[in-house]
């Protein structure tokens, strides 16, 4: 369970929150990193699972010093506290068959339920040497608990990149026109 930008308005009262600010987070991906390369892992490919895992999974391949990087996008919360029956893959499309024989870490910011996780996970396994998970958090309940991960909480977790409201255009009398300062 995550805050979105899309829930900015919601009423929180009476949820736990973990709140967390971009210098832990910052903290926090080189902590993974390190628990990565402590393990002996060496990991050809980072794939994030967007779009919570994509800023986590570019610090991490950073710190590790792993140039490649790819990213798979899924749907599976809809809201606060709100999912679809199934997480779903959606397009643009992951080229798996590109993985053969590559040793992939799959990141993501929370391993909730974990049903995401294991989508992807055996997905990857199907073209991928080795694929192992790291998340920031993981859940007590996860169907799926990951090879790394930084913290346990049963919080809602309130990230830096998805606490404020959307970001939304100014109206104009033209809308073709783009807002000054911006390039149409």
């Amino acid at each position: 369970m995550a805050f979105d930008a899309q829930d900015a308005g919601t009423d929180l009262t009476g949820i736990q929150r973990e709140v967390l600010e971009w210098n832990v987070f910052a903290d926090a991906a080189r902590t993974l990193a390190a628990s990565v390369l402590a393990s002996g892992y060496q990991t050809d490919v980072v794939i994030a699972i967007a779009r919570g895992g994509l800023l986590l999974a570019g610090a991490m391949s950073y710190a590790l010093g792993t140039k490649n990087c790819g990213s798979i996008n899924v749907q599976f919360y809809t809201g606060v506290d709100q999912r679809l029956p199934e997480p779903v893959l959606s397009g643009p499309m992951l080229d798996a068959p590109a993985l053969a024989g590559l040793r992939v870490l799959l990141v993501d910011d929370v391993s909730d339920s974990g049903h995401t996780l294991a989508l992807v996970v055996a997905l990857l396994r199907e073209s991928a040497a080795e694929v192992r998970t790291a998340t920031l958090y993981t859940k007590p309940r996860t169907a799926l608990v990951p090879d790394y991960t930084w913290r346990e909480t049963d919080r809602w977790i309130v990230f830096p990149w998805s606490s404020l409201p959307l970001v939304v255009a100014p109206l104009t009398a033209d809308s073709t026109v783009a807002p000054e300062g911006v390039l149409a």
